[in-house]
């Protein structure tokens, strides 16, 4: 680095995957070129290779025409070294011992394997940069796919999220890859359209009470001649809107903590849990009255004790909560296909079948954002299902024929709990 902390400009060239690529399959081909010459040198030179000399007779060559013919003479016995040759008759011809026809024969393949070793060198390293121009020129077509992935994620922010790579072409790995950032990108916009929605509707649903508040206040202080009974009702009015924005604190808090990675595995088993939320809620406004149906039967899971408790306990609330006078309820849990479930049906209003799904989104109840006769935020069986993903299950939902609605959380077995369900005094067996 420079001393003013910026990185120094690089004189070499950014060894890229191309330029990677192309040398690769460059020295490759220049590597099975080599072996593929030294093969053949071999061979050749094996069925060129000079002979012994061993028992060749004498050769009669003499000039013709055509060229220069050599004859076996038979019987021909070539003279041994130093003895006296006899002239060449032009008539007749001359003589060439066997000693001479190896020399040249020798002499012959030399030059000819120098000459064949040089020509196919030549040829490969013509053949070697070719080879680097072509591979140049293939790793280019093979990344090209990876280009478009770069570019749209270097486009890519907040608010351009909705843009896809949408790569055309074979069905091989960079094509899956396209894909797989495609629907990462998909879910990602997904998130954060669901982060923007939510904080919107978290801001207007902490607005609501803190206004209340803050006008319930300025009344009374603009009325100094209040009685003791508009006071004490103006501060009735203030509590309530204190325990709106508390109960929706801890609804956010619930939810959040849900969407993190759980931090303790402990057994639970999910129908101490709702025996428990049963007996909690008996005490509530709107449980007197209504027909309680229980079959809980053990249903071990292990996570998050309390978020587990707490997705029980808003499955109950919310069935009471969202009934019908003298309505009804039921409540189950067990095992089946190897998960362990938690049923909660309920009686209440008709509930479109296009709807179900919306209920489990933050801040939402039936027929859109409406003003609740009863206490809520709308986060009830949004924590449900998040709590339910977080520990490898889900969260299903389906409206009853003739009004209501039943939701069903299915976990993965675990081991079974320790605890012992509670008495059950408000639940009767039907």
């Amino acid at each position: 680095m420079t001393p003013d902390g910026a990185t120094p400009h690089r004189a070499w060239p950014r060894w890229t995957a191309r330029l990677r690529l192309t040398l690769w399959y460059g020295g490759l081909f220049l590597l099975a070129g080599l072996v593929l010459v030294a093969t053949s040198y071999l061979l050749v030179r094996q069925r060129l290779g000079p002979s012994t000399g061993a028992g060749i007779a004498a050769t009669l060559c003499s000039t013709s025409p055509n060229g220069v013919v050599c004859t076996q003479q038979p019987g021909g016995q070539t003279p041994p070294p130093g003895a006296a040759r006899p002239a060449p008759d032009p008539n007749q011809g001359y003589l060439i011992s066997s000693g001479q026809i190896t020399a040249l024969k020798t002499t012959f393949v030399s030059v000819a394997m120098r000459t064949f070793l040089q020509t196919m060198l030549l040829v490969l390293g013509l053949m070697a940069l070719g080879s680097l121009g072509l591979g140049w020129v293939v790793a280019g077509r093979v990344l090209r796919p990876l280009q478009r992935i770069t570019a749209t994620a270097k486009r890519l922010s907040e608010r351009t999220l909705h843009q896809r790579i949408a790569l055309d072409g074979p069905d091989d790995e960079l094509k899956e890859l396209a894909d797989t950032f495609d629907r990462m990108l998909a879910r990602l916009d997904a998130a954060f359209d669901s982060q923007r929605r939510f904080t919107a509707n978290a801001s207007h649903e902490l607005r609501t009470p803190l206004a209340i508040t803050r006008t319930e206040v300025d009344v009374a202080l603009a009325d100094p001649d209040a009685s003791p009974a508009e006071l004490r009702a103006m501060a009735e009015r203030v509590r309530d809107a204190t325990d709106r924005s508390e109960r929706l604190i801890e609804g956010l808090l619930t939810l959040a903590r849900s969407e993190r990675e759980l931090r303790s595995q402990e057994p639970v088993d999910l129908a101490d849990a709702a025996a428990q939320a049963l007996e909690h809620t008996r005490r509530q406004d709107g449980a007197a009255g209504l027909r309680v149906v229980t079959g809980l039967r053990p249903a071990p899971v292990e996570g998050d004790p309390p978020l587990l408790e707490r997705m029980v306990g808003n499955l109950v609330e919310n069935a009471v909560r969202h009934n019908q006078p003298d309505g009804w309820l039921d409540v189950a849990t067990g095992t089946i296909a190897g998960r362990a479930f938690v049923r909660v049906a309920n009686g209440g209003p008709d509930i479109p079948a296009d709807q179900v799904e919306s209920l489990f989104e933050p801040f939402r109840r039936l027929n859109g954002r409406v003003v609740s006769p009863v206490h809520g935020a709308g986060l009830g069986l949004s924590i449900v299902r998040s709590v339910a993903r977080a520990h490898g299950g889900d969260a299903r939902a389906k409206a009853v024929p003739g009004g209501g609605l039943e939701v069903t959380v299915r976990l993965p077995l675990g081991a079974p709990a320790t605890t012992a369900i509670p008495s059950l005094v408000a639940a009767q067996e039907e």
